[in-house]
């Protein structure tokens, strides 16, 4: 078989002679005589090696590998003639595709309302979603598998290097064993919170955070008494249920209805005089810095939106 390239002219005049089945009525179609016409099937057929018409002087009829050409043809046709709009849209960043990370804690709530709200707005681009520690996230960052991440961290400690978004503030929260002493305490005394087994998070996964909820313990004057490490915050609250320890977490975990753990919001009373502050969380919208993708721009503009309004 011949290597020739076949462009879209000669395909539309395959497709003008197919549904007239007339070369004369097809030339008139195209606006042109009917001798380069009849040129181009002939060159065309020889090109694939095959016929794609059976003609005589009195009938034009297709074969049927004419036949089973004939929708590939209106559909490549039709494919190519919406591409202009296609890249306008793309450029507007109407169409494309978001590869979104996100902390366990924004999968409560950011992230499903913003996914059903950004389908209506923006219908042409596909948010790929992947749960991610923030470790992981920039990671995926440096090997390019990411488009933005939802990270977690104190306020203003987003990692260096990328553009941020803050979306959203909230505190830190206690959660115990349901069946714990200190369950029935509305606000217990933080020498005793202080004094339980902790399960935290590994440093790396949030090292802004681990360092503020040790600072907890030090200005208090003691060391945390670490029981387990785990990574995804609904282990954190498993292992709570369990009776592993007491642990720190975001107040959006409390959506996490967890059996067997209770939280106590708020400050954490410290003796009779004087309070102790918790650590404040923040998550933020984050994305390399420089020229930005016009899906990924479309997809941070809808967010900023959504902050600020």
């Amino acid at each position: 078989m011949s290597q020739e390239a076949i462009d879209l002219r000669t395909w539309r005049q395959f497709l003008a002679v197919a549904e007239e089945l007339h070369f004369g009525r097809a030339a008139q179609r195209l606006a042109m005589t009917q001798p380069p016409v009849t040129q181009a099937i002939a060159r065309l057929e020889r090109v694939l090696g095959v016929r794609l018409f059976d003609r005589t002087r009195r009938r034009v009829a297709l074969t049927p590998a004419g036949e089973a050409l004939l929708p590939e043809v209106r559909a490549l046709l039709a494919q190519a003639q919406g591409l202009p709009a296609r890249a306008r849209a793309a450029a507007a960043g109407e169409v494309g595709r978001v590869r979104l990370a996100f902390v366990s804690t924004a999968g409560f709530e950011q992230v499903p309302a913003w996914v059903r709200a950004f389908r209506v707005h923006s219908p042409g681009v596909a948010l790929e979603l992947v749960e991610a520690t923030g470790d992981v996230q920039l990671a995926a960052f440096a090997r390019g598998e990411i488009d933005a991440g939802l990270m977690l961290h104190t306020p203003g400690a987003a990692p260096p290097g990328l553009a941020r978004l803050a979306v959203a503030t909230e505190p830190m929260v206690l959660a115990l064993p349901t069946q714990h002493p200190l369950a029935r305490v509305d606000r217990p005394a933080l020498a005793q919170v202080l004094a339980e087994p902790l399960v935290i998070f590994p440093r790396r996964i949030v090292p802004s955070l681990h360092d503020a909820v040790m600072a907890l313990y030090q200005s208090a004057g003691c060391a945390a008494r670490v029981a387990q490490e785990a990574i995804q915050m609904q282990t954190i609250v498993n292992l709570v249920a369990g009776g592993v320890g007491v642990a720190w977490v975001p107040e959006s975990v409390t959506q996490f209805r967890r059996a067997g753990v209770v939280y106590r919001s708020g400050e954490v009373l410290g003796g009779s005089r004087r309070r102790a502050v918790l650590p404040l969380c923040e998550t933020s919208l984050v994305w390399p810095g420089g020229a930005v993708p016009p899906a990924l721009a479309r997809f941070v503009d809808f967010v900023r939106a959504r902050v600020q309004g």
